[in-house]
């Protein structure tokens, strides 16, 4: 009888033991889970900030944007690294230690090199750099698919804990990088409105052939302005003038400047046009840098010079404009 009952107490005490390594394996994939859909999040916030448009337009804020970002991603490394897994799994937290900090230093990096991103000057190099960070981000997904996944789905498997379905553990399949564009530099440069450095831009400048410009025409909100008698148009609040604009020539052409000054005021606009193709008309945008002086004055709208272009006699149109 004692025996018996020995064997019976043996027998509990294995499967409460079994019972509860099968539950410290499941609790740690579910954290593992979590932990990615996190992290994914976190990056697809930056990619979405990354897009907004504000490189140009509000470096400042999408650096602090980027460095919040870059936050989460320390902390949530610490959060790895805080896991004590169950021995069947420490190949799996290893490794999942190590893609936590490849995605901390990919995004610290791209936040790091945002700034000179958005300087004409430094960009190219800016934006290599980004391409640096977005490809250690790429590392953290292979590394995570290699083998942190398959880590985690052999020890499941071991002790016979079922995998997916609408009752069997979940392991997160996903990715911080769901795009390979962002480890190209050109790709990068595009998405996030980097300006090239004006060597690289004007490169083709020494190409034989046409090149440069004709302003075809000028507007004011839906007002188009004519060159044949006196415009009148609010002062304020400081008015866009939108400049209608032909490539004529034989190739894009890069950082096409646009002007527009007040003759007798100080009031000068200018703008960029990142890119123009040839043969091809678009619009650039310039807002006076203040509202003008309430008076009558002349207008002149330019498209600036480009490296080869030799004609600038259809670049320039000027405008009375009665500024009320």
């Amino acid at each position: 009888m004692i025996v018996v009952v020995v064997i019976v107490m043996a027998l509990l005490i294995h499967g409460c033991e079994v019972s509860q390594t099968n539950t410290s394996l499941k609790n740690y994939n579910a954290d593992v889970n979590a932990l990615i859909t996190a992290s994914d999040n976190n990056g697809a916030a930056m990619f979405t900030d990354l897009e907004s448009g504000e490189l140009t337009s509000n470096t400042s804020g999408l650096e602090t944007k980027l460095n919040i970002i870059a936050n989460n991603a320390r902390e949530q490394l610490q959060r790895a690294q805080s896991y004590s897994p169950p021995s069947a799994m420490s190949g799996a937290q290893s490794a999942l230690v190590q893609v936590m900090q490849l995605r901390e230093q990919g995004i610290s990096q791209i936040a790091k090199h945002i700034q000179a991103s958005a300087n004409k000057k430094t960009s190219t190099d800016g934006v290599y750099d980004i391409s640096v960070g977005t490809s250690l981000l790429f590392s953290s997904d292979v590394f995570y698919k290699t083998f942190v996944t398959p880590d985690i789905a052999k020890a499941l498997n071991a002790a016979g804990i079922p995998i997916g379905g609408s009752t069997g553990a979940q392991i997160n399949a996903g990715q911080i990088v769901t795009d390979l564009g962002w480890l190209q530099s050109n790709f990068i440069e595009e998405k996030i409105g980097a300006q090239l450095s004006t060597t690289a831009a004007n490169a083709n400048n020494t190409a034989p052939g046409l090149h440069g410009h004709q302003l075809n025409y000028v507007s004011v909100g839906t007002t188009q302005l004519s060159t044949t008698g006196t415009n009148t148009i609010p002062a304020s609040p400081a008015p866009t003038f939108t400049l209608n604009v032909t490539n004529g020539g034989d190739y894009n052409e890069y950082d096409v400047g646009c002007k527009v000054s007040v003759e007798g005021l100080s009031d000068t606009g200018t703008s960029t046009i990142r890119e123009t193709f040839k043969g091809q008309t678009t619009n650039c945008s310039v807002t006076l840098p203040s509202p003008p002086t309430p008076g009558t004055y002349h207008v002149t709208a330019q498209i600036l010079k480009v490296p080869g272009e030799k004609n600038l006699a259809n670049n320039v149109m000027t405008y009375a404009i009665d500024f009320n």
